[in-house]
């Protein structure tokens, strides 16, 4: 590397990074000035890009302070789209954490109030279903720690151990999703893994086969659809109702969900029959819930199993029947779903279309989805895909939106 920074193009690419790690981080422009020797004016300076960072021995300081690679700040990617591997690696931590302190300093050591940890993973769920994965993945070592904690403390009291055990299980669950939306499949299959034991325990049925699709999720997006449609399958068999008339909604939900997810599996068999037949026995199932049901967070309505028809018809290579689906689509319902979902879909279409060679009519679709769930349109991998495809597909200039896009994404379509 040399001396000089002035091949990074703008000065104000490197102290938007900066900015950002800063402010991910907790500090404010006068402590990271404190802290590499400088004043708050030129830490100010420097995040706007009036002050170039010209000296390799500055950027390895400030890298130092603010815990990240070099390469973080100098990397071609937006600031917003640079993985924390730190925060993956706490989370790893508290994932892999089984014994605790009873050190009276330590405040993990203070067991959470179940009230107020109920509140904290109701509100983690939500941050997901609305696409909050980077706020994600900074919460959630101290929120496992808390339910890592809570559950040891109550092990043995027998009025509050299943319902902690029933919160740590549903915030292994939490992890295991965002981490396969950001990108590590294996380490959201371990943290599924590990949910599937805690809810065993916690003597919820449900909830164990929320934790089995959640393991399914993760062994296809590991590019295992074998295993991850007899995981599903083994769910399903375990908690199919003996009749819809004696089946509560929350087993309902639980079920249709794992048809769902099973027959995305099957997709990625190319099993055609066998996308039908379990989407069709998802359709009898759905008929006896609430048009908006969400219950154990599986969002499984109507709605959304009318996506998952669309999904699987992409995967498996009916492009012009998804499309015509997502025209059919009751757009009344559709914004009545969480915005993950919402974009989701709409990349899911994107793809579509680009595959119809209707390239410029995604354009909007993915707009639209990094509006409803930027994280999803700008960290997850499939997207990244669909976004190449379509400057692949888009004959001459790239247009500007997708440019932009695709910058924000941390990705330089050629």
């Amino acid at each position: 590397m040399s001396e000089s920074c002035a091949s990074e193009g703008a000065g104000s690419s490197v102290g938007r990074r900066v900015a950002y790690w800063r402010v991910r981080r907790g500090m404010t422009q006068q402590m990271l000035g404190d802290r590499v020797g400088r004043s708050k004016s030129w830490v100010e300076k420097v995040e706007r890009g009036v002050r170039r960072l010209d000296r390799v021995s500055v950027l390895h300081e400030i890298a130092r302070v603010l815990e990240i690679p070099v390469e973080q700040l100098l990397a071609p990617a937006a600031p917003d789209q640079a993985t924390d591997q730190g925060e993956v690696e706490d989370i790893r931590a508290a994932l892999a954490r089984y014994t605790w302190s009873e050190d009276p300093d330590d405040a993990d050591a203070v067991p959470a109030d179940l009230g107020e940890l109920r509140g904290a993973v109701d509100h983690a769920w939500l941050s997901f279903q609305h696409g909050g994965y980077d706020t994600l993945t900074r919460s959630l070592p101290q929120l496992l720690r808390r339910a890592q904690h809570a559950d040891t403390h109550h092990r043995h009291d027998d009025d509050h151990a299943a319902r902690a055990a029933h919160l740590l299980a549903q915030s292994y669950q939490i992890a295991s999703s965002t981490l396969r939306k950001t990108g590590q499949p294996e380490l959201a299959w371990f943290a599924a893994d590990r949910a599937r034991a805690v809810a065993v325990r916690a003597g919820d049925p449900l909830l164990a086969g929320t934790a089995d699709s959640r393991a399914g999720n993760a062994l296809l997006t590991l590019g295992r659809p074998r295993p991850a449609l007899e995981t599903q399958l083994v769910a399903v068999n375990r908690l199919a109702p003996a009749t819809a008339r004696t089946a509560t909604e929350q087993q309902l939900s639980v079920y249709g969900s794992l048809l769902l997810q099973a027959a995305m599996a099957a997709a990625h068999l190319a099993d055609d029959a066998g996308v039908r037949d379990l989407i069709g026995e998802a359709e009898q199932v759905v008929r006896d819930l609430h048009p908006a049901a969400n219950h154990y967070w599986t969002s499984f309505n109507a709605t959304n199993l009318n996506l998952h028809r669309i999904a699987a018809d992409v995967e498996l290579g009916e492009h012009r029947r998804a499309a015509d689906a997502h025209d059919r689509l009751d757009g009344h319902a559709f914004r009545g779903l969480m915005p993950e979902r919402r974009a989701q879909h709409l990349l899911d279409v994107a793809r579509a279309y680009c595959q119809l060679g209707r390239a410029r009519e995604a354009v909007p679709l993915l707009l639209e989805a990094e509006r409803l769930a930027p994280a999803e349109i700008r960290h997850r991998p499939a997207a990244h895909a669909v976004l190449r495809d379509l400057a692949r597909r888009i004959p001459g200039r790239i247009p500007g939106p997708v440019a932009d896009l695709a910058r924000r994404s941390g990705i330089h379509p050629g």
